[in-house]
C-alpha cells in the first residue's frame, strides 16, 4: 500500500468539467480535513455558481450522443470500473480514510460495496426493456419503450464518500444519462479519485461531471433551478431533502430522495441473543454510527433487558477509538467538531432527563474529533436522541412489555428508512414486519444494505428507491406510442 502522503497527492484536486481537470473560478479552494487530528490534508478547488453552469452545460452537451451508445458498452465501462476500484481498493481505503476517519478495514469494504454497483448496474445496462401490446379492442398496438431521463444532478454526503456516488452513477451512466455530482465539502477526494478511475475505465467527456464546494446551495441550487437537468437525486438530511424538493418543483424535475432515519431496533424475549448483540452492534457501530440506516434507538423485552444490556455494553467498551489508519482501531473519530458536538448535546440531554451511561458519555482530552462507544439505559421517551438522528457511536437502551407498546414505539417518529427485529417467532416476525412504517427491515440481522436490493424508506426518510432490479428505473421515462393497425 501507497503510504499517507502519495495517496493524496495522486489524487486530482480540481474540478472534473468535461472530461478536463480544471481549476475553479479565481483559483478558489477549499482544506480538506483529517478528522482523526484536525489538520488539513490537501486543498481543492472550491467551485462558484459559474463553475457549476460549466459542469452542466458538459452534462447537456454530451447527452444525446451518450443515450445513444449501446447498452453493452455503457455496461462494460462500469464493469472495468468495477475492476480498477477492485484492483486498487488498498489506495482507495487509504484515501477515504484519510478524509473521512473510518478504520481502514471499514473504508475496504465500503470500497468493496461501492464498487458492487457498478457491477450490479453493469449487468442491468443490457436489460432496459420495454413492451409491446395488442389493445384492448384489437384495433391498435401499443409499443412501451424506456429512454434515460437525461442530465442529473446528484448530491452526496459525507458518511460514505464513494458508495453513495455509486449508488446513483451507476444507474445514471446504465440508463444513458449524463450527470454532475456534488460531493460533500468534507469528503471530496475519493468522488475526484472515483471521476478519474471512470476517465481510465472509457466514460466519455462530459458524462460525469464532479464539482466540489463549500457553498453548495450557492452552486447547485441555479443548476436545480436551470430548466435543463431532468433528474435531481440526494442523499443527506431530510431538512436538506424539504428544501431541494422544493426548489425541484419549478422544473418538476425528477426527484430520488434518500434522507434521514430514526431506526428502532426490537429485541423479543424469544430471539437469539448472540445474533440479537452481534446484530445490534452491526447495526448501531457500522461507520461509527455515521450512517442514516444506524440503530437510533433499542428497544428490548423486559425479562431480557438486563442480559442484553450487559452483553451489549462489554461489547460496546471493548472497542479501540484511535485514527482509523492505525492497527487494532476499531471506531475512529467523528467528521468534524460540529457533528461531535451534536453528540454529546443529546447524550447530555438524555442524562440530564435520567438516563444512566454504562460506558462511555464524555468527550476524552486530545485531538481529533473522537467520542467513545456509549450505551445509554432507562432512556427517557422525552429525550432528543428519542427524536433526532444520533449520527454517532451511541446506543440508547429503552425496555417495552408488549409486542404492540413495541410495534408503538417504533413507529413513533417522522422518519421510516429502517427497523431491525429480532425473534425467533416466524408469526410474530411477519406480523411485526408488516406494521412497522419503514421501508427496510433487517430480520435477525444488523445490516440491510445491498446493492441487488431497493434501499429507501418512506414518509419523510425519502422518496424512490436505489439499487435492485428497481434502482434504474429512477433514470428511465416511459414513452408510449399508439399503433394504428389498420
Amino acid at each position: 500500500m501507497s503510504g499517507e502522503r502519495e495517496v493524496v497527492e495522486a489524487c486530482p484536486t480540481e474540478l472534473f468539467i468535461g472530461g478536463k481537470w480544471v481549476a475553479a473560478e479565481g483559483g478558489k479552494t477549499l482544506a480538506v480535513e483529517d478528522p482523526a487530528t484536525g489538520t488539513t490534508i490537501c486543498d481543492v478547488a472550491d467551485a462558484s455558481p459559474a463553475d457549476g453552469k460549466a459542469a452542466l452545460d458538459a452534462a447537456v452537451a454530451a447527452q444525446a450522443d451518450w443515450a445513444a451508445t449501446p447498452p453493452r458498452e455503457r455496461g462494460e465501462i462500469l464493469r472495468r470500473t468495477y475492476e480498477l476500484m477492485t484492483e486498487r481498493a488498498d489506495e482507495l481505503a487509504l484515501l477515504m480514510t484519510l478524509e473521512m476517519g473510518k478504520p481502514v478495514a471499514e473504508s475496504k469494504g465500503e470500497i468493496a460495496y461501492a464498487s458492487e454497483f457498478f457491477r450490479w448496474f453493469a449487468e442491468e445496462a443490457v436489460r432496459i426493456d420495454g413492451g409491446y401490446q395488442v389493445a384492448p379492442n384489437g384495433k391498435g398496438r401499443f409499443l412501451v419503450m424506456r429512454q434515460p431521463v437525461g442530465p442529473c444532478l446528484l448530491i452526496t454526503p459525507w458518511n460514505f464518500p464513494a458508495a453513495m456516488g455509486a449508488r446513483k452513477i451507476g444507474p445514471a451512466v446504465a440508463a444513458g444519462c449524463t450527470m454532475v455530482i456534488k460531493p460533500a465539502s468534507q469528503t471530496p477526494l475519493s468522488m475526484l479519485k472515483l471521476a478519474e478511475l471512470m476517465t481510465e475505465a472509457g466514460l466519455p467527456a462530459g458524462v460525469l461531471n464532479v464539482i466540489t464546494t463549500h457553498d453548495s446551495g450557492g452552486v447547485m441550487e441555479p443548476l436545480i433551478r436551470d430548466g435543463r437537468a431532468r433528474k435531481l437525486s440526494f442523499t443527506g438530511s431530510t431538512e436538506v431533502g424539504r428544501k431541494l424538493i422544493e426548489q425541484a418543483a419549478e422544473q418538476v424535475l425528477r426527484t430520488s430522495m434518500e434522507l434521514g432515519g430514526n431506526a428502532p431496533l426490537l429485541v423479543f424475549a424469544d430471539a437469539d441473543l448472540d445474533k440479537a448483540v452481534d446484530g445490534a452492534m452491526l447495526a448501531k457501530m457500522r461507520n461509527g454510527g455515521e450512517a442514516c440506516t444506524a440503530a437510533n434507538r433499542i428497544y428490548v423485552q423486559a425479562p431480557v433487558m438486563a442480559e442484553f444490556a450487559a452483553r451489549l455494553t462489554e461489547r460496546m467498551a471493548a472497542l479501540t477509538v484511535g485514527r482509523g489508519t492505525e492497527d487494532g482501531v476499531d471506531v475512529g473519530p467523528l467528521i468534524d467538531a460540529t457533528q461531535r458536538d451534536k453528540v454529546r448535546e443529546l447524550v447530555d440531554d438524555a442524562v440530564d432527563q435520567g438516563a444512566r451511561a454504562l460506558t462511555g458519555g464524555s468527550i476524552a482530552e486530545g485531538n481529533g474529533y473522537f467520542y467513545p462507544p456509549t450505551v445509554l439505559a432507562d432512556v427517557p421517551k422525552s429525550a432528543r436522541l428519542q427524536k433526532e438522528e444520533i449520527f454517532g457511536p451511541v446506543a440508547p437502551l429503552t425496555a417495552f412489555e408488549t409486542e404492540d407498546e413495541a410495534v408503538r414505539m417504533a413507529n413513533d417518529t417522522e422518519f421510516g428508512l429502517v427497523s431491525y427485529l429480532f425473534t425467533n417467532d416466524l408469526t410474530r416476525a411477519l406480523r411485526v414486519s408488516e406494521k412497522l412504517e419503514t421501508g427496510m427491515i433487517g430480520l435477525n440481522q444488523g445490516i440491510v444494505s445491498n446493492p441487488a436490493a431497493p434501499f429507501g424508506g418512506v414518509k419523510q426518510s425519502g422518496l424512490g428507491r436505489e439499487g435492485g432490479t428497481v434502482g434504474i428505473d429512477e433514470y428511465l421515462d416511459i414513452k408510449y406510442v399508439a399503433i394504428n393497425v389498420d
